[in-house]
């Protein structure tokens, strides 16, 4: 409910986030956020928080370079995805940590509300990257690829997104989430969806009907007139056992 409440908060303000910054580039490294992804989250998604603490000033340096280092406003589309992507899953692993040990992301009051990101000179909220810059750039994918922490959220990639990669690792996160069965039931005729397709339904619909845009990374189509369900969201830590 927490969620749901924010979610809404956010999509009544209207217009993108532009962050400027005379410290501003049109590329970054994220090569350490893939060494601390590779060393402390399996390739189920699992994430080894009490790994990540022992690591927090290698977390610290990182959001550090991303803050100082904002991406400009004029870079390649894939270079600011990447640069938001990274940051978003980087900056909830944080919050995560700051608020260790707990049982959900939801046990933090305001967890996407708080302006706990700093990028060049300003603070900004999860919920501000997420809805106000990542959502503005017209690339539903983004949905599956950043993480909240919780069990039915998209796995957390072990790798940083990259600009190079970008497509191939989109594509990829697309077809993992939509196609497991932890998530979703793609019956020809049976349907429950995650959640996410009912909260950001708008994102997926721009240019068709749900049904096609997920038939679009299925194994196996579903007929277009099925009956849509939705499952219970599972806000448990994604924490490695």
């Amino acid at each position: 409910m927490q969620y749901i409440l924010l979610l809404v908060l956010f999509l009544g303000c209207s217009g993108p986030i532009v962050i400027k910054s005379d410290q501003s580039v049109t590329t970054v490294d994220h090569s350490a956020w893939t060494v601390l992804l590779q060393k402390h989250v399996d390739d189920q998604g699992n994430v080894d928080y009490q790994g990540f603490a022992k690591d927090q000033e290698l977390l610290a340096a990182y959001l550090g370079t991303l803050a100082s280092k904002p991406i400009a406003e004029n870079a390649a589309q894939n270079e600011r995805l990447a640069y938001y992507i990274n940051l978003y899953n980087a900056g909830t692993v944080q919050l995560i940590l700051d608020n260790y040990p707990l049982k959900s992301i939801t046990d933090i009051w305001r967890p996407w509300g708080k302006d706990i990101v700093p990028i060049g000179e300003k603070n900004y909220s999860l919920g501000d990257i997420e809805h106000k810059i990542l959502r503005k750039m017209n690339e539903p994918r983004i949905h599956f690829a950043i993480n909240c922490a919780s069990y039915s959220c998209p796995q957390l990639l072990n790798e940083a997104y990259t600009a190079a990669t970008m497509e191939s690792q989109l594509t990829h996160a697309a077809k993992s989430f939509i196609n497991d069965a932890k998530r979703n039931t793609l019956g020809a005729n049976k349907v429950e969806l995650s959640e996410i397709f009912k909260w950001f339904k708008k994102d997926f619909t721009q240019n068709g009907s749900l049904i096609s845009y997920i038939n679009t990374y299925a194994d196996s189509p579903i007929e277009t007139k099925a009956k849509v369900k939705y499952r219970n969201y599972d806000w448990s830590l994604n924490e490695a056992n």
